[in-house]
């Protein structure tokens, strides 16, 4: 679902108690930031796709293992940043930690990970980022692309310090940290169709003429 969240935020100071009292009557899901709602639209059909793969993986994956696997039902509360989420996919060690002994919504997850789209990128990256690496409980977290073969991954190595690793090949295999288990690109891809690239428009008078003369000039280097 956060792949086509929208931006737009109520002005209206908001409890976090009255959101959670409008959030169970909502036919549609919305996150929280300090008092400011933010709606979400529903998904694509690649976002689902990515999701149900990775989700098809892990289960395999963590089966016998104590640990316990959502997609984006579960609801995750920030308390750093008086904040609710709804990560598309989410990891716990052993039980679940509720918040307010509500069965709907966690407090310590091993592994987040969001689909992005073209309008939540900067926000997946960004603001929500900065509220999950507050998050003591939290070892990988995994951003994946929609429209292209893109997966980044943020792995806490010590407090307030992450590793970052990009994945940009069908071929290679995301390790995560939390547990030994490997994430195949070819597998978190399966039946997603990329968009086509956009076309190059075609160059001007004065560009065309200098990629003439620099294909010149390298011409020339190599005969010499």
């Amino acid at each position: 679902m956060a792949t086509t969240q929208t931006h737009t935020q109520t002005h209206t100071f908001i409890s976090p108690e009255t959101y959670l009292e409008r959030e169970v009557l909502a036919e549609e899901k919305h996150e929280y930031y300090d008092g400011k709602i933010v709606p979400m639209a529903g998904a694509s059909i690649n976002h689902n796709y990515i999701v149900g793969n990775i989700y098809f993986s892990l289960r395999i994956a963590l089966k016998g293992r104590n640990f316990a696997l959502f997609t984006t039902d579960m609801r995750l509360w920030i308390p750093d940043h008086n904040a609710y989420t709804y990560p598309d996919v989410l990891v716990i060690a052993g039980a679940p930690l509720c918040h307010n002994e509500r069965s709907d919504t966690i407090t310590n997850p091993v592994m987040l990970l969001e689909v992005l789209s073209e309008t939540t990128s900067k926000y997946d990256r960004g603001r929500k980022f900065s509220s999950y690496r507050t998050i003591p409980t939290l070892r990988d977290y995994i951003l994946v692309e929609q429209s292209r073969c893109l997966v980044e991954q943020f792995t806490r190595v010590e407090e307030h310090k992450w590793l970052f690793t990009e994945y940009y090949e069908m071929e290679q295999i995301v390790e995560l940290s939390f547990e030994p288990i490997q994430l195949a690109l070819h597998d978190i891809y399966e039946r997603v169709a990329f968009p086509p690239a956009p076309e190059h428009p075609p160059l001007s008078a004065e560009e065309a003429t200098a990629e003439s003369n620099e294909r010149k000039e390298n011409d020339k280097e190599k005969e010499t």
